[in-house]
């Protein structure tokens, strides 16, 4: 399809599931560049690609010659780098005609857990994880409005999810199975979030999306069912116990709501598992 588009888009860890993900997705339709950290013959031969080590390399050289006009963040690694990674890409922007879309995670309210959190909610962690992405998330708020789009998703599955692999993988060497029947959580895939942040792209959106299925499910069933859907029997599971009450763990819209056709039901993903 021809590239018509105005925008160069940046996806910084594009070889990663949700960057590569998002880079199928948006190739077709934008000039778009990525990252990547280990070696690998088939980002080398794409000029398009730019080998990024997050501890050594300097964000600028790549943001010099790629002039993104989007960049999109799904940076994985050391949590102190890539602080220091999004002060600089928050320079850039300043001083650029740019705009940030940031991968950020429904751990942002993991210390709330007597109801599933809105867009416009206070965040609050009790997890390492979740306080370096409200940390970042502060960062970039500080930032001109139209300028930043923060993207909260809870769990994300998918055929060659990480998360499904370790399932498959556990099955296969007969490994229990740990699942947390006290969470309540809502769910995405990786083709859909791409989608959505396509959408995003296209209509200039900004701001606070929480991007999970409209429903909830607890942890277990939904575990359960995705084994049933990938057809195998027999499984052993280990029961994880964090707390004696129901905990919720998820993110719904509100304020920021998409087209019906780019919303989604956990129904979907394991319909999606089946094929």
């Amino acid at each position: 399809m021809k590239k018509e588009s105005k925008h160069r888009i940046l996806i910084l860890g594009a070889s990663g599931f949700l960057g590569g993900s998002l880079y199928k997705e948006l190739y077709p339709y934008f000039r778009t560049f990525g990252t990547y950290y280990k070696e690998n013959a088939n980002y080398i031969k794409n000029n398009h690609f730019f080998q990024y080590h997050l501890e050594e390399d300097d964000i600028f050289e790549i943001l010099n010659i790629v002039k993104p006009t989007i960049i999109i963040s799904s940076l994985r690694g050391d949590f102190s780098a890539q602080i220091i990674v999004h002060k600089h890409i928050i320079e850039y922007i300043t001083s650029n005609s740019c705009k940030l879309i940031y991968l950020s995670s429904a751990n942002v309210f993991d210390a709330y857990s007597k109801y599933p959190s809105y867009e416009h909610d206070k965040t609050l962690s009790n997890s390492i994880y979740g306080h370096f992405k409200i940390k970042i998330e502060n960062m970039l708020l500080r930032l001109p409005k139209k300028k930043v789009a923060i993207i909260r998703m809870p769990m994300v599955f998918g055929a060659q999810s990480p998360r499904i692999q370790i399932i498959k993988q556990n099955l296969n060497q007969k490994i229990p199975i740990e699942v947390f029947p006290n969470l309540i959580m809502n769910v995405t895939t990786d083709s859909k979030v791409s989608q959505q942040i396509h959408y995003i792209i296209n209509r200039n959106r900004f701001g606070v999306f929480h991007l999970g299925s409209n429903d909830l499910v607890h942890h277990d069933d939904f575990i359960k069912e995705i084994i049933e859907s990938l057809g195998q029997k027999n499984a052993v599971f280990k029961n994880v116990y964090t707390t004696n009450d129901d905990r919720y763990l998820a993110v719904l819209p509100k304020d920021n709501l998409l087209p019906k056709h780019l919303q989604l039901y956990s129904q979907e993903i394991l319909t999606e598992m089946k094929l």
